[in-house]
C-alpha cells in the first residue's frame, strides 16, 4: 500500500488529493483518470493560490469514503492529519469552525468502522483548532461517535477535565445542556458508573432553571430517566432533584405525575409509602426497569436513616423493626448495613435494645436542613467558646496562686 510522505517538491495538502484521486479513478483506466486527477489538482492549487481553505478541505474529502474503505489505517491516519491540518490556514474562526464541521460530519457518518482510529483524528482535529467554540463542536461529535461506534472507553477519561473545558470553551446554556446530557449518555454504557451518569443529569436538568413553561417541557423525559437513576442506583441516597423546576414540572402533569410521586417517597417518606405505591403500580415500575426487591431494600436504609435523624439520637429496636418490616432478629444487619454504606454513624446498645446515632445522611437538604446545620453550628459555636473561657479562668487561677506562692517563699 503506497504511504504519503510530504517532500519539499509538492505541497502535502496537493499531495493528498493527488494520492486520493488516483485512488478514486483507479479502476476507470489511465485514459479516464489522469484527466480527472489533473483537474483536481489543479482546483487544489487555485484553492491554495486564492486562500479558499473552505473549499480546499471540501475538494480534499470528495474522495474520502472510497479512502476509508481502500486505504490501511496508517495511511488513512496520515490522510485526514493533512487535511486537519488545513483548519491552521484560515486566520477566519468562522470558515475554522466550518471547517472543523465538515471534517467531523465525514468522520462521523460510518462509526461502526474503525472508531478508534475515527476518534483519534477528531482529537487531532480539536488539538490543530485554536477557537474555543470549535473545540467544543469537535469534542460533542468525538463523544457522539464514541456512543454510536460503542467505543466510549477511549473518551471517559477526559470527563475528569470538564469544568477547566467549560471555562475554556466559555459555552451558551443551550450546548451546556447537550454536553451534560451527551456525557450522560456515554456514562450510561457502562453499569459501573451510574453514579457519574446520574451527576451529569443533574446537571443537564438544573440548566433548566428559570426557564418558561415551554422550555421546561423539553426536559420531562429526561426528569423521568433521572428520577429512574436515582431510584434504581444501590448507592445514591441524597439528591436535590425535588428543588428542580425540570422535575417540579412533572407533579401535576398527567403523563409523569407517578414518577414525581415516586421520587417524593424516595426523599421524603419511608417504606410503607413505598409499598402501598407499587401495589397499585406495579405495572408502572416494571416499565421503568425498576425491581421491587431492590427498590424495597434501598427504601429499607432510607427509612433506617430517617429514623436516625430524629433529634433524640436514639431508636429503639421495635421501631426499626415496624418501620422496616422485618424480624426482631434482623434489625441489627440493617443497622449494620447503613453502617457499612456509610449512611450512618451509630453504636447498638444490645442490653437497652437501642441504636445510639451519633450522624445519619440527610435525603434532601433543603432549606429546613440549613437551619438545623446553623443551630448545630451555633450551639458548637458555644460550647467551644465556654471551653475556651474555662480554660483561660482556669490558666488565671494557675498563675495566681503561683504568685502568691512566690511571695511566701522570699
Amino acid at each position: 500500500m503506497t504511504t504519503i510522505l510530504p517532500t519539499s517538491e509538492e505541497d502535502p495538502a496537493l499531495s493528498v488529493v493527488r494520492f486520493t484521486s488516483e485512488l478514486s479513478w483507479a479502476d476507470a483506466g489511465p485514459e479516464v483518470a489522469e484527466p480527472q486527477v489533473s483537474r483536481l489538482c489543479t482546483e487544489a492549487q487555485e484553492c491554495m493560490v486564492m486562500a479558499r481553505w473552505f473549499d480546499l478541505v471540501s475538494l480534499m474529502l470528495t474522495s474520502a469514503d472510497v479512502i476509508l474503505s481502500k486505504v490501511s489505517e496508517k495511511d488513512l491516519e496520515c490522510i485526514f492529519t493533512v487535511i486537519c491540518n488545513v483548519v491552521t490556514k484560515s486566520e477566519s474562526p468562522d470558515e475554522a469552525l466550518e471547517m472543523a464541521k465538515l471534517i467531523s460530519a465525514k468522520i462521523t457518518q460510518q462509526p461502526s468502522d474503525k472508531p478508534a482510529l475515527r476518534l483519534k483524528i477528531l482529537f487531532n482535529l480539536y488539538n490543530l483548532l485554536e477557537n474555543p467554540y470549535s473545540r467544543f463542536f469537535v469534542y460533542l461529535s468525538a463523544l457522539n461517535l464514541a456512543i454510536n461506534g460503542k467505543v466510549t472507553e477511549h473518551v471517559i477519561p477526559s470527563f475528569k477535565k470538564i469544568e477547566s473545558f467549560l471555562k475554556e470553551w466559555n459555552i451558551g446554556v443551550s450546548d451546556q445542556r447537550q454536553l451534560f446530557l451527551t456525557i450522560s449518555n456515554v456514562l450510561r454504557e457502562h453499569k459501573s458508573l451510574a453514579k457519574e451518569s446520574f451527576k451529569f443529569l443533574s446537571k443537564y436538568l438544573a440548566t433548566f432553571s428559570g426557564e418558561d413553561a415551554y422550555i421546561l417541557s423539553e426536559a420531562k423525559e429526561e426528569a423521568v430517566r433521572t428520577i429512574v437513576e436515582f431510584v434504581k442506583a444501590p448507592d445514591l441516597f441524597q439528591c436535590d432533584l425535588l428543588d428542580m423546576p425540570a422535575v417540579g414540572q412533572l407533579e401535576k402533569d398527567a403523563k409523569h405525575a407517578l414518577a414525581y410521586q415516586l421520587l417524593k417517597i424516595f426523599l421524603t417518606q419511608r417504606l410503607d409509602a413505598y409499598v402501598e405505591f407499587q401495589a397499585a403500580n406495579s405495572t408502572l415500575l416494571k416499565d421503568y426497569g425498576l425491581v421491587h426487591e431492590d427498590c424495597k431494600t434501598k427504601m429499607r436504609l432510607i427509612s433506617l436513616v430517617d429514623l436516625g435523624s430524629d433529634e433524640s439520637g436514639r431508636i429503639p429496636y421495635s421501631l426499626i423493626r415496624d418501620a422496616l418490616q422485618i424480624t426482631d432478629e434482623e434489625v441489627e444487619l440493617w443497622v449494620v448495613k447503613a453502617i457499612t454504606a456509610k449512611l450512618m454513624d451509630c453504636k447498638m446498645d444490645q442490653m437497652n435494645q437501642v441504636v445510639i446515632v451519633s450522624r445519619c445522611t440527610e435525603r434532601v437538604f433543603g432549606q429546613q436542613q440549613w437551619l438545623t446545620l446553623r443551630s448545630k453550628l451555633a450551639t458548637w459555636r458555644g460550647n467551644v467558646a465556654n471551653v475556651i473561657s474555662t480554660i483561660r479562668a482556669n490558666r488565671i487561677a494557675e498563675d495566681g496562686a503561683q504568685a502568691v506562692q512566690g511571695l511566701v517563699i522570699r
